[in-house]
């Protein structure tokens, strides 16, 4: 198997993620009963990705044998991504979810979003939360990107 990342961009990314601060957790859900046609390079990717830094992680599971997971962490597509906050044998949910193989720009907001995570801040300013923290009713926000 012909790796996905060259030796350039694994030194960009190690030094990138050498700015975290706190274990993450990378549950990937994937299916071997549907047709999921990038899970297998999805999984290939992240275990590209993992070995260069020490404070991430990575369990892999099949969305039909872990369905209460997948259900638990509001994943209903393949291959679908968690990023978790891990303190100890706790892990933290955050709500990040990535739905699809992060390839292309979206390779960029996956780096992006560990380093995001391990920090356990999520960058929104005072006034910002401030006004999130006002919201009455729960939101569920979806960013969706084509490469297009």
């Amino acid at each position: 198997m012909a790796k996905m990342l060259n030796q350039g961009i694994e030194q960009q990314v190690r030094q990138v993620l050498n700015e975290m601060v706190e274990p993450v957790e990378i549950l990937l859900f994937t299916s071997a009963s549907e047709n999921c046609e990038y899970c297998e390079q999805t999984r290939e990717l992240l275990e590209e990705i993992v070995p260069l830094s020490a404070k991430l992680s990575l369990q892999v599971h099949d969305i039909s044998a872990a369905a209460e997971l997948a259900e638990q962490y509001h994943v209903d597509k393949t291959p679908g991504i968690v990023l978790a906050g891990r303190q100890g044998s706790q892990t933290i949910d955050y709500g990040i979810r990535i739905a699809g193989i992060p390839a292309g720009h979206e390779f960029t907001s996956l780096i992006h979003s560990l380093v995001l995570v391990s920090r356990r801040a999520s960058g929104l300013s005072e006034a910002t939360r401030g006004y999130l923290k006002t919201l009455q009713k729960p939101l569920h926000l979806q960013v969706f990107v084509t490469p297009t």
